[in-house]
């Protein structure tokens, strides 16, 4: 029987001796998701109708050709945006990268190399596995593995796939190859499961955390931001919070179809300034984050 972990750190949350006595962990991740996305292109059933301007756009089983170009605002202009800010700071950047989006717009995986990002692996196709056969999801796991190691010349060691089914997260520890898993919203830093080690060879899977409210897609949902400067003061708030309390870690999520937007890109560039400038944060990419947790506290 599969059980939950319901306790984790308790009270007393590990030091995790970040580099340079640094306060908490900052890590940017950008979703680059536009193309594979549902579509009957893609020989999907229906078109996309998740995290668009669109909120609550139904599925149509033809093109819907306004979805199809909020999500192709993203590739074109929001990811050149957020890439310019980013660079123009030397922060590093997180890539989850869906294999099929990365296959579709090769001067963007050339960009994110070119600026030494890191590039996870967002799973093959940008859709719902919730009820896609195991066998099915297993071979997109290994079809989106061998797709990006041919797009980036090497293969992916982090893994989100976002649009989970039940199997994920077994699957993935199956595979073997991924130093994390960021499969999880569970805590504020990482942590070692031990549910799927024997999988592993006996090893335990680590677990990266990643983030649904510190994130970019609350904008464009019915419970979230309206505007930037709400995005913004929530950035800042959790990032004060966290760097308060000490040796944590904190997760922003960001789209080029969503922060890749003229207004709510100001609202992260005032974010990404209010970091720079607290003196005391590590900025790393989350394979960065992933090798010092090793090192520092093994499983």
């Amino acid at each position: 029987m599969m059980r939950r972990d319901l306790i984790g750190y308790g009270r007393t949350p590990p030091d995790p001796r970040w580099p340079g006595g640094a306060r908490v962990a900052v890590q940017f991740v950008i979703n680059y998701e536009e193309g594979a996305e549902n579509s009957l292109l893609n020989g999907d059933k229906g078109s996309e109708a998740f995290l668009s301007e669109m909120v609550g756009a139904p599925s149509h089983p033809a093109r819907a050709m306004a979805m199809e170009s909020l999500y192709e605002y993203g590739a074109r202009a929001g990811f050149w945006r957020l890439h310019r800010m980013f660079t123009e700071r030397g922060l590093p950047v997180t890539v989850f990268g869906v294999a099929r989006a990365l296959e579709m717009n090769p001067a963007a995986v050339e960009a994110m190399l070119a600026a030494d990002w890191e590039i996870a692996s967002h799973g093959y196709r940008w859709i719902d596995y919730q009820t896609v056969p195991e066998d099915v999801e297993r071979e997109h796991i290994a079809m989106a593995i061998d797709l990006h190691t041919r797009l980036t010349g090497s293969r992916p060691l982090g893994w989100y796939q976002g649009r989970t089914s039940p199997q994920t997260a077994r699957l993935v520890a199956e595979e073997g190859g991924f130093i994390y898993d960021a499969d999880s919203y569970a805590d504020d830093l990482p942590y070692w499961d031990r549910q799927h080690a024997g999988l592993r060879g006996g090893r335990a899977q680590l677990i990266v955390p990643y983030t649904l409210d510190a994130n970019d897609m609350k904008i464009v949902a019915l419970n979230g931001f309206t505007e930037g400067e709400q995005f913004f003061r929530y950035l800042r708030d959790t990032f004060d919070q966290l760097r308060e309390e000490g040796g944590r870690m904190m997760s922003v999520g960001l789209h080029g179809r969503i922060a890749g937007r003229p207004a709510r890109a100001r609202a992260v560039a005032r974010f990404l300034d209010h970091v720079m400038a607290s003196g005391d944060a590590w900025v790393a990419r989350r394979i960065d984050i992933a090798h010092h947790w090793i090192a520092e506290l093994p499983a």
